[in-house]
This record gives structure tokens, sequence and C-alpha cells, in this order.
């Protein structure tokens, strides 16, 4: 069986990180898209989809309307992985986009099956489109073992410093990470600020408005590591994270983490305790408090020793998605 993925893979976000994961761990001979400029790419799109047995797109883009007609065309079987929800995001993130949102359920309603990247999306996107829920199917996304191996994990921290992944995006509730902060400076560090990293969005000039807050907008992917070697906590209060890569990658750098219950990456991780989870994620004095706990007694030994790194390893995930592929194959 030949697989042909498609799917961003450069630009350093968590849905192109995941595709460079899979490029790396799909079996040999797997096609992938390479042309960056349109008109090079919809003639890749062909050329491959023509080879293949089997197409996959990672992640939303217009590009998938076209791959998966031809797809159809051709009768080769097709597969969507899906990171995010673009129509209820964008909702949350308070910039509702007509044109998002039809090119998205185009992709739904044309695809054969329609992957999520963790259980609990899974469940809430069956709900959510239960017309396409007969062919919504799930692979959890993995950990890079590669970087467990590779970090540095360092003990002189920077014990005044939260970290924070989302910009100013309204769903990664970052507003009410400051006002936890804020609270913490005036009643246990009052040099403590907040890092944060991630594009604009509507919630910039709210964060950016209190004065203990480093903005550092986009870094790159390296960028990012060292701030999580760096930083006290690592904080991810979204109220809608389907997986969330950075909670993971910050516990392979021997950072603290806290996150929302939201976050669908949680479920790699076995021995939570309710110290170690947002319930509200817009209740400042729970996130203070847990905090303040976090840093008082580490959570990275007994949050990452119980990972299972080699089942959950991308390596292993990747056998996971090439299986269900196989069988879509079989059925058409």
């Amino acid at each position: 069986m030949r697989i042909f993925l498609a799917g961003d893979s450069v630009s350093g976000t968590g849905p192109a990180n995941v595709t460079k994961y899979y490029i790396k761990n799909l079996p040999k001979g797997t096609l992938y898209q390479k042309r960056r400029s349109k008109p090079a790419r919809a003639a890749e799109i062909l050329f491959n989809t023509l080879r293949a047995d089997v197409v996959v797109y990672s992640g939303y883009s217009k590009q998938n309307i076209l791959g998966l007609k031809a797809a159809k065309t051709l009768k080769k079987p097709s597969a969507y992985i899906m990171h995010g929800c673009v129509e209820y995001e964008n909702e949350i993130n308070l910039e509702p986009d007509e044109e998002m949102k039809k090119v998205e359920r185009m992709t739904l309603e044309l695809a054969d099956l329609v992957i999520a990247v963790s259980e609990s999306f899974c469940k809430w996107l069956k709900d959510y489109y239960p017309e396409y829920a007969d062919k919504i199917d799930c692979v959890s996304n993995g950990i890079d073992t590669d970087l467990m191996h590779n970090a540095r994990k360092r003990t002189d921290r920077a014990r005044h410093m939260i970290l924070s992944i989302g910009g100013g995006m309204p769903r990664k509730k970052i507003v009410h990470i400051c006002e936890a902060v804020k609270k913490l400076r005036r009643e246990y560090d009052p040099k403590m600020y907040l890092c944060v990293i991630g594009a604009k969005g509507a919630d910039s000039d709210k964060i950016d408005a209190y004065d203990f807050v480093d903005n550092r907008g986009l870094v790159t992917f390296e960028e990012g590591l060292k701030l999580f070697d760096e930083a006290a906590v690592f904080v991810q209060n979204s109220c809608f994270e389907t997986f969330g890569l950075a909670p993971i990658e910050a516990l392979v750098c021997g950072c603290p983490i806290l996150c929302s219950e939201k976050v669908g990456a949680l479920e790699l991780i076995k021995d939570l305790r309710e110290e170690d989870v947002i319930r509200n994620c817009e209740d400042a004095d729970e996130i203070a408090s847990k905090i303040r706990i976090i840093m008082g007694s580490s959570n990275v030994s007994r949050l990452s020793g119980d990972l299972e790194w080699e089942s959950n390893s991308w390596k292993a995930r990747s056998k996971a998605l090439t299986s269900k592929l196989s069988k879509l194959v079989l059925q058409k």
C-alpha cells in the first residue's frame, strides 16, 4: 500500500509538526507534499494521487478540496486528519469566517475517513457533526521520543517565570492567567511575570496591558523549547484544545505543567491529580492557587514517568494510522 500524505510540515504550528512526525515515521515509499507554490502543489497533488493507493490530508487547507475531489474522480480512498475545528474555534476566537466554515464542511463531506487527534476530540466531533459520525475515527497524537532523549532538563529554572502558548487567541484564555499572575505578584512573589508566545488575536491588547507580561509573539520551535527549558511552570488554560503538543513538550524539557481539563493531551497521562488540572479556565483564583502548589512541588517526575513513551511514540502512532488506512483501502 502506498500512501500520499499532503499538508503543511514547515510552518512550525502544531498541525505542521504532527505532519512532520508522520513524514518521518510512515512506511518507506510514502509520498509527501514538497511543492510550495499553488500551481506546483496542484500538479503534485494530481500526480501523487495517481501514484498512491490512498491519500491523506493533514490539517485545514483549501487545497484539500482539490485533492479530495481528485481522489473521488480517480476512485482512490481518502482520509482527513482533523487537528481542530475551524468553524467552532473561529467562533470562540471572535473571528467567524463563512468561507473557512464552508471549506471545512466540504472537506468533511468529501473525505472517506475523518481522523481526530485525540479520543476526547473524536467524541466531540461525533456530537458536533452527527451527520459524519459513522466515518469519524481517532489516532491520537504521539510523543517525540527523540526530544525526550535530547532534552537538557536544567535545574536552574527562572523561578519567577510562568510560560503560556497561544498569543492573543481568546480560546487560550491567557487573560485569566494574567489575572492569576497579578494575584500571585500581590500575595506571593512580586517578581513573578508571564511570558506569552503565539500569534496576535482578539485578546492581544488586553494581555499586553499587564506590565508584567513579556509577549514574545511567534517564535521558532527551537526558541519554544528553550523557554520550556527555562520556565518555572507552563500553563495551558484553553477552553478548547483538541490535543496540544506543548504540555507534553514542556514535560519532556523538565518543565512542570498546569493544564485546563479541556486539553486533549492529558489523556496520555494516567496519574493526574486535582492540582494538575484547571477545572474552570476563567477562575483566576483557582489558576493562581494551583500555580503556587506546582511551584512548591514539581509534577514533572510523576507525570512524565507515566507517559508510556514507546506505546505513545510517533512510530507507534504511524503504525496505527497505516493500519486504519489499510482497512480503508480494503473497504474500497
